[in-house]
């Protein structure tokens, strides 16, 4: 593979990254086939793989240390997240509530919890310690203060942030410039094409300030996996029954994907290709984005995605996918990751 830069960190990354959050209770259960898959990847030239302490409650991560134990550590770029709620399983009856101070973006829980990934991964340096979300009851400041001190005290390489609207990744410059932290590196957004809200501003914000940009959800969740074609039966999977309000077609925005997939997947069928390196293809050619992640649960769903490398888009097929999705939209509300609470909280728009 051809490697490329991760933002102005100086480290080189492989076009595409392995997710690892279906490693574990979430996805796959078995450990040794977890580690095959994971290994395979790095067979195949993928030197970037990226977890997070919530996938699986801190199974992915010690699955991801067993996979990096044969020696394999220091030719990898390791990326792992913090702010979810750790200490509630996933399956756990719905209003369960843990420490409410084993999460978020404090100074308190990053401190603590870079320990506990440090010891799940089985290493002793993090090379991209990223916030999973953002925490609009925190000082940006609190959190890129404690992350600065990670990073002088050699535990992290760097750091970034993961589904931050652009206004905050400003404003996060701003506070490193004037307080004379560390900054944020990377941003990690939803981006396939079907979410293309983020060509809109924050792409080019990511851009202006030279930051990396690793997209999650090439595939859109799946619906771009070649699965929601008219004439097939509708898939049924875990993560539509997680996620109804991505997924239900009752819903008018969730129809107006599936019109879209469908089109999409007869435009990848005249190029002679798969839905699937399509989608990845499409991500890739974005002149703002350093590699996509990839999150396969088996080794088939690997081997359909590892060959979207090497495919290029041509300008007419690029403008094809413009035609049926239009540059900075986003059909659902649902697929961005990450709504602030102006959005969520009535009380925030009502005098």
């Amino acid at each position: 593979m051809e490697y490329r830069s991760l933002g102005r960190t100086g480290m080189q990354v492989s076009p595409l990254c392995l997710g690892a959050m279906m490693f574990g209770a979430w996805g796959e259960p078995d450990h040794d086939e977890s580690v095959r898959i994971i290994h395979r990847a790095l067979d195949a030239g993928v030197n970037f793989i990226d977890t997070a302490d919530v996938y699986s409650q801190g199974e992915s991560e010690i699955i991801v240390g067993k996979a990096l134990a044969d020696g394999r550590r220091d030719d990898v770029i390791l990326a792992t997240k913090f702010h979810g709620q750790m200490g509630v399983a996933s399956d756990a009856p719905m209003g369960t509530k843990g420490d409410p101070n084993s999460q978020g973006n404090s100074r308190r829980w990053i401190i603590r919890e870079v320990e506990n990934s440090l010891r799940r991964l089985n290493t002793d340096w993090i090379d991209l310690y990223q916030v999973h979300r953002p925490s609009p009851d925190t000082d940006l400041e609190e959190t890129l203060s404690a992350l600065t001190d990670l990073q002088r005290q050699g535990k992290i390489r760097a750091f970034g942030c993961s589904t931050f609207p652009a206004h905050q990744i400003v404003e996060a410059q701003w506070v490193s410039q004037r307080r004379a932290l560390g900054r944020f590196v990377t941003e990690q957004p939803p981006y396939s094409m079907l979410v293309r809200g983020i060509e809109a501003d924050l792409l080019p914000v990511a851009q202006q300030y030279g930051m990396g940009v690793i997209p999650w959800s090439p595939l859109a969740g799946g619906w771009l996996s070649g699965k929601y074609r008219k004439g097939q039966d509708t898939p049924e999977s875990t993560r539509a029954n997680r996620l109804p309000q991505r997924y239900d077609l009752s819903l008018p925005e969730n129809q107006r994907k599936f019109e879209a997939a469908d089109k999409l997947g007869a435009l990848a069928d005249d190029a002679g290709l798969s839905l699937v390196h399509l989608a990845i293809a499409f991500v890739l050619a974005h002149p703002g984005v350093t590699a996509p992640i990839i999150g396969p649960r088996t080794m088939e769903q690997l081997e359909s995605q590892l060959g979207a490398a090497e495919v290029t888009l041509s300008a007419d097929v690029l403008d094809r996918i413009d035609e049926i999705v239009p540059p900075g939209s986003t059909f659902s509300r649902a697929d961005s990751g990450y709504l602030p609470p102006a959005l969520t909280d009535p009380a925030q728009r009502r005098r």
